[in-house]
């Protein structure tokens, strides 16, 4: 368990993060009963439920201390479903419903059985840091060579498919806003990984970092999805963007 003399202003940033996560979730949740439909919108929620629910167990282990449950809770929530959620958003605005349906039936089952794997694997003690989440605990190093494929996947459609918007969206004034909407969330999309090959190098304060901003920047593309220009209201045909009014 870390000592309070060792923690620095950094390590708090977690629980910033997961209050963000909270308040963000019941801002697509009631956009979804506004709106009575959407099923990008759940995955989303989802999704920002994940990365609160993973910051705040880096923030219980960062605080109080590592535990077995803990760290693998930990990988299951952030590691694992850190952006697949997100992307599966994404998944169901860019492509045809039946071809989102049956997306999510082939990826759906391979989490579960990554997430069941990992629950069950043997782990290495000597691993378990004292007050840093780490996936090294896991004997069956395999489930780990798993993680990068669905991470690959969430990048794939979460991030390329906002600068792909973005693209679109920048070639029409009327859709500006979600021009730059869309590059918010990209970018937003990108700082938690980049934060999280910093954490694997050992420097996990540079995780929670990129979660933080990375959320930000994620709630103020969303913004800008959601609101609106002038122009866009006298001419509103834009096609489907990550996030839509």
């Amino acid at each position: 368990m870390p000592q309070l003399e060792s923690l620095h202003a950094v390590h708090y940033l977690p629980i910033g993060t997961t209050v963000l996560s909270a308040i963000f979730l019941a801002v697509l949740i009631r956009r979804f009963q506004f709106k009575g439909k959407g099923t990008h919108l759940l995955w989303w929620a989802g999704g920002v439920f994940a990365y609160g629910l993973g910051t705040g167990l880096e923030s219980a282990i960062t605080l109080m201390g590592n535990s077995i449950f803990l760290n693998k809770a930990w990988y299951i929530a952030g590691a694992l479903l850190g952006g697949y959620p997100l992307a599966q958003g994404s998944v169901y605005l860019h492509l045809k419903r039946k071809a989102a349906n049956m997306m999510t039936a082939i990826t759906v089952p391979i989490i579960i059985l990554v997430s069941v794997l990992v629950i069950l694997s043997p782990v290495n003690l000597e691993a378990v840091e004292s007050h840093k989440p780490s996936g090294a605990i896991l004997v069956w190093s395999k489930v780990r060579l798993m993680t990068p494929f669905i991470n690959i996947y969430a990048a794939i459609f979460l991030i390329g498919g906002a600068f792909l918007s973005a693209y679109r969206f920048a070639k029409n004034q009327a859709t500006g806003n979600r021009a730059i909407g869309n590059t918010f969330i990209a970018i937003g999309a990108i700082l938690p990984g980049i934060g999280g090959g910093m954490a694997k190098a050992g420097i996990v304060e540079a995780l929670y970092v990129g979660e933080f901003v990375g959320l930000i920047l994620i709630w103020i593309g969303y913004a800008y999805c959601v609101k609106k220009s002038l122009a866009q209201t006298v001419a509103d045909s834009a096609p489907a963007a990550l996030v839509t009014s």
